[in-house]
């Protein structure tokens, strides 16, 4: 049986899935593996230590990371879902310049979800194109969104948690 998932949901997910804190986070366990606990400052500069722990935070309350003695800090298997859906949705951001020609992979990932956000019926299961709002993708590129529209749909219904509005997620 599925759920459907509403656009308020998708939204607050987004949100708190653009976090540059989480992505980094969620990125670098990706590419690096397991991270000691008193490493994640150095694997993660320009972080405040506050936005490390609140990354952290997020990370423990939606069940992507997990931490164990003498093992670090490691993704967990919806983690590591998520950091599939991080590099389709920069893959299709890179592929179509998308929100400039010249943006980092964390940008790239906060502005797709941003547009994801407020377009969760892009592509939608019939293949017709439904909407594209003012300042985004051409319709071409928009329908090519499909892809990572689907993984976040599909990340959602096996990760319920990030979509409710708690203060833990903010």
């Amino acid at each position: 049986m599925t759920t459907a998932i509403h656009t308020a949901d998708v939204q607050h997910a987004c949100t708190v899935l653009s976090s540059p804190a989480l992505i980094r986070l969620i990125t670098e366990i990706d590419d690096n593996g397991a991270i000691p606990r008193r490493g994640l400052a150095r694997m993660l500069p320009g972080l405040t230590p506050h936005h490390i722990g609140h990354a952290m935070d997020v990370a423990r309350s939606l069940r992507l990371v997990s931490a164990r003695p003498g093992a670090g800090v490691d993704l967990t298997p919806s983690g590591l879902e998520l950091a599939d859906l991080y590099d389709a949705t920069a893959r299709w951001a890179r592929r179509h310049a998308y929100p400039a020609p010249v943006a980092d992979f964390t940008t790239r990932i906060q502005h797709t979800l941003a547009l994801l956000a407020q377009t969760p019926e892009l592509g939608g299961e019939d293949g017709h194109h439904r909407r594209v709002p003012d300042g985004s993708p051409s319709a071409q590129a928009a329908m090519g969104l499909a892809g990572p529209r689907d993984l976040l749909i599909q990340w959602l219904h096996a990760n319920p948690q990030a979509a409710q509005r708690t203060e833990s997620a903010e």
